[in-house]
């Protein structure tokens, strides 16, 4: 019998942004995601786009809505749920996904 070793992925919970997309920022903040594969576009408003910037790798949800609460005045108390509905629809799209590493 051939028993192989697997790597096993381990996830994380910074989240990445897709390297294939464009992202365009305009002078008013606002900004455009572009998917060259299937030529859709995708609508970012100054918050999106913020959030957009941090999906580095190096943010979790948490880190983000901590610089969110940081940067902007008056955030609606549902903030925290609308920060991750938006990040559901981009783990939905493949617009975005979580870091991964390798575990022995």
């Amino acid at each position: 019998m051939n028993h192989r070793k697997f790597n096993k992925m381990e996830k994380i919970d910074k989240l990445i942004a897709n390297p294939l997309l464009v992202f365009r920022e305009e002078f008013d903040d606002w900004a455009i995601l572009f998917d060259p594969d299937t030529g859709d576009g995708f609508g970012l408003n100054p918050i999106s786009a913020f959030i957009w910037k941090r999906l580095d790798g190096k943010h979790t949800i948490q880190d983000i809505l901590k610089e969110l609460r940081e940067d902007c005045k008056d955030m609606p108390e549902n903030a925290e749920q609308e920060i991750k509905d938006f990040i559901e629809e981009l783990l939905g799209k493949g617009y975005a996904g979580y870091q991964v590493k390798h575990v022995e």
